[in-house]
């Protein structure tokens, strides 16, 4: 889209699509990508979103199929073109957002987050092949989960963060937090399994809904990626710092008991826990370059730096 759209537009587009038979239109909000409306239509509550990237519209009606108790993801019912871009129309969850509970709140949260993320893990994902992102298809381009990660560095044409490399480069941050940090990732990541689980990649950033101890929504799927399935729990150990109200859980920690409770097994938790957050880390900085977005990219910097300067193999913490 070339402009923000009003709630008046949402819904002169809604009444011609249903022939007027779209009410209570109403704004949800919008993420980086893309603006959402609630409305209803035949008795049915929805969500409409618009945005100009297609293919992260395609990314949640390929999700849907993964939906279950444990994992609730709303269903894609209709996609199509409007206002010089995108839309998709989808089943509306209700909750919270998960970024706005307290600590008692997260911690009751803790068995319902875990089983989501099992139920990410065990997906069956035969259909597809690659690592890293997915395609509009469900595919991933690349060969290895260590190449994936790596490729967090280039700083590709056509990308829509394209010349994010430059500007963090003339940033006042610059770009030596990166370089220390990608040697880092780029040094430990020699060995890590390659294991193709569904991986969501923005559990935070208003895109878990809750009510309760219940996960009721996991939404926006743009970013979703094929790898290890710690990268999920790396999300919450990474931007931990952010959450004030979180300072005293300790989610790898806990994780880990999840972990022995089921009789998973993890081999080299804390190394491929921290090949995670390093990612995150770069591509953060990656994109707050890119948007400009200049104090959290200080402190984006300054967290990837302390986990690449403290750890340790016997490291259990985020």
């Amino acid at each position: 889209m070339q402009h923000l759209l009003d709630t008046d537009q949402a819904a002169t587009f809604l009444a011609a699509r249903f022939s007027g038979a779209a009410s209570d239109v109403a704004p949800l909000g919008g993420g980086v990508w893309s603006q959402a409306y609630a409305f209803q239509w035949a008795g049915r509550e929805c969500v409409i979103r618009f945005g100009a990237h297609g293919d992260d519209f395609a990314r949640d009606r390929l999700a849907a199929r993964f939906a279950g108790p444990a994992l609730p993801i709303p269903a894609v019912v209709e996609l199509g073109e409007a206002f010089d871009g995108y839309y998709a129309i989808a089943e509306r969850a209700f909750g919270n957002y998960i970024d706005d509970v307290d600590e008692a709140q997260m911690r009751g949260l803790l068995p319902g987050l875990f089983a989501a993320l099992d139920a990410m893990r065990v997906a069956e994902l035969t259909d597809a092949t690659g690592y890293g992102p997915w395609d509009s298809d469900g595919n991933a381009c690349f060969p290895s989960w260590r190449a994936a990660l790596l490729d967090v560095v280039n700083d590709r044409p056509g990308h829509r963060t394209h010349g994010w490399w430059a500007r963090l480069a003339a940033s006042a941050v610059g770009s030596a937090p990166f370089d220390a940090g990608y040697r880092r990732l780029e040094g430990l990541a020699g060995d890590l399994p390659d294991l193709r689980c569904l991986i969501h990649s923005d559990l935070l950033h208003y895109n878990v809904l809750v009510e309760g101890d219940r996960i009721t929504g996991v939404l926006d799927w743009g970013c979703a990626m094929t790898g290890d399935f710690l990268y999920d729990l790396a999300w919450l150990c990474f931007w931990q710092p952010w959450y004030p109200a979180w300072q005293r859980i300790d989610f790898a920690l806990e994780a880990r008991r999840h972990y022995d409770a089921i009789g998973l097994a993890v081999p080299d938790f804390a190394q491929r826990l921290l090949c995670c957050q390093l990612h995150i880390g770069l591509a953060g900085m990656a994109y707050q370059a890119y948007a400009g977005d200049w104090v959290n990219l200080e402190g984006t910097a300054r967290r990837a730096m302390e986990l690449a300067s403290g750890y340790s193999s016997a490291s259990s913490h985020c």
